[in-house]
């Protein structure tokens, strides 16, 4: 079964050929996307409880974080599946959770506005 997660993963190694870093052995699903050139981080795949993202549950949940242009960060954070950024800066990095709520081509996008942030 193909998950958002290796969707996400799948497409950083063809398009920008990035191969994820697990730097935390104490977190071993914890995937961070770095910038061929800059090697500065576009994207950091977590699994933690939705109840960090201030939602009545303790349910696991994979997350990204990518970074964002503020002004689209505030309209995304509307919507069902955004949320301000889990464990960074919240005015530069934004929290979707990856549960199906936000389409593939979606994520896909921010991905791509991420990486051309961090270059």
């Amino acid at each position: 079964m193909t998950t958002l997660r290796s969707e996400i993963l799948k497409y950083a190694k063809d398009y920008f050929g990035t191969e994820p870093d697990y730097p935390w052995d104490d977190e071993p699903e914890y995937a961070v996307l770095r910038h061929g050139k800059s090697r500065k981080w576009y994207g950091l795949i977590m699994k933690i409880s939705l109840r960090r993202l201030g939602i009545e549950s303790d349910e696991p949940a994979d997350i990204l974080n990518v970074k964002c242009d503020p002004a689209l960060i505030g309209s995304l954070i509307l919507k069902k599946g955004y949320f301000p950024a889990y464990h960074m800066s919240k005015e530069h990095w934004l929290t979707v959770i990856l549960d199906g709520s936000v389409p593939l081509d979606g994520i896909i996008a921010l991905l791509c506005i991420s990486y051309d942030l961090t270059g």
